[in-house]
């Protein structure tokens, strides 16, 4: 009896230190296969070149190659519900956007919650739009636009890169705060709203940074103000729109990572500490600034504030304004 029970103790006292090395260990090697990281945009636009940056300096530092791997589609949908239905590992994350926050009021029947389907990881980086007018244009300031807008209610124009795209919600955001009537004219991308803006057809635009500077570098467009809450680090010289007569004014892109809901907290940690490992590099963060992306890094607590604020905002806009997704 005393051997069976000496036993037991020990098979006992054995189990429980297998499980609590196991699980230690399951958190010590994580990463430990390749890490697939989704952009739910095509090649080339700003989400791509962000998830590209960060992509690179992870692998160099985990030892394990973090794959971008690009599923456009439906609005971002189509890389939200992979992502949503993927397993909690870690192994599979998004380079979520503003549209996470957008698409939960503009889509009523969503595959996946907007919240309660991802486990957020951090902000990674946030671009302003800029609000440009033609060359020629007599608007020189927001406080011009204003009185413009007023003087001829619903006469102005203003392209965007698609209906409920970020550059239309900005501008259906500053018509709101400003008790104005703006026209908005959708496209299919940036390049051709710009192109018209530039040879006079339309009167302003709220458009990416990453798509304006070009044009403004070119002459072809001349920009009067940045939409982020400060001055942006890539255009210093550019006033905000808080600043320049519409105090509380805060609009734009963001850019930041998740993974599926239930990820176990210390992957989730793992990966944020890399992450933010990554945006200090001075290669990373130049690159991204030279595009008009001011790099961010937070906790996942804050940045899951930050994505329920968001969403709050644009339900709003999208509400009072009866903006659709068709």
């Amino acid at each position: 009896m005393k051997v069976e029970m000496s036993f037991f103790r020990f098979l006992v006292l054995f189990t429980a230190c297998a499980s609590s090395l196991g699980a230690a260990a399951a958190d010590d090697v994580f990463p430990s296969r390749p890490i697939r990281l989704i952009s739910p945009f095509t090649p080339g636009g700003g989400n791509d070149l962000v998830s590209r940056a960060v992509a690179l300096a992870m692998s160099r530092n985990i030892g394990q190659t973090v794959v971008v791997d690009n599923r456009p589609g439906a609005n971002t949908i189509v890389g939200m519900e992979l992502v949503a239905k993927a397993a909690p590992d870690g192994y599979t994350i998004i380079m979520t956007s503003s549209t996470q926050s957008i698409n939960a009021t503009l889509y009523p029947k969503l595959p996946y919650d907007s919240v309660k389907s991802f486990a957020p990881v951090t902000l990674v980086g946030s671009s302003p739009l800029i609000i440009a007018v033609p060359p020629s244009s007599p608007i020189k300031n927001v406080t011009d636009l204003i009185a413009a807008a007023r003087a001829k209610p619903g006469e102005l124009t203003y392209p965007s890169a698609g209906t409920g795209n970020a550059t239309h919600l900005g501008g259906e955001l500053f018509a709101s705060m400003a008790g104005v009537a703006l026209t908005h004219v959708p496209y299919k991308g940036s390049g051709p709203g710009l192109t018209d803006l530039s040879a006079g057809r339309l009167a302003v635009a709220f458009s990416t940074a990453l798509s304006v500077v070009p044009f403004v570098k070119g002459g072809r467009l001349r920009a009067i103000a940045v939409t982020s809450s400060a001055r942006s680090s890539f255009m210093p010289e550019l006033p905000t729109v808080a600043e320049s007569g519409l105090p509380g004014y805060e609009a734009g892109s963001w850019y930041g990572v998740v993974a599926p809901a239930g990820t176990p907290r210390p992957v989730v940690m793992r990966l944020n500490a890399e992450i933010i490992k990554a945006l200090v590099l001075p290669e990373v963060r130049d690159r991204l600034v030279s595009q008009g992306i001011d790099p961010v890094g937070n906790t996942p607590d804050q940045f899951a504030a930050y994505i329920r604020s968001e969403i709050v905002k644009w339900a709003k806009i999208i509400k009072s304004t009866g903006v659709t997704a068709e």
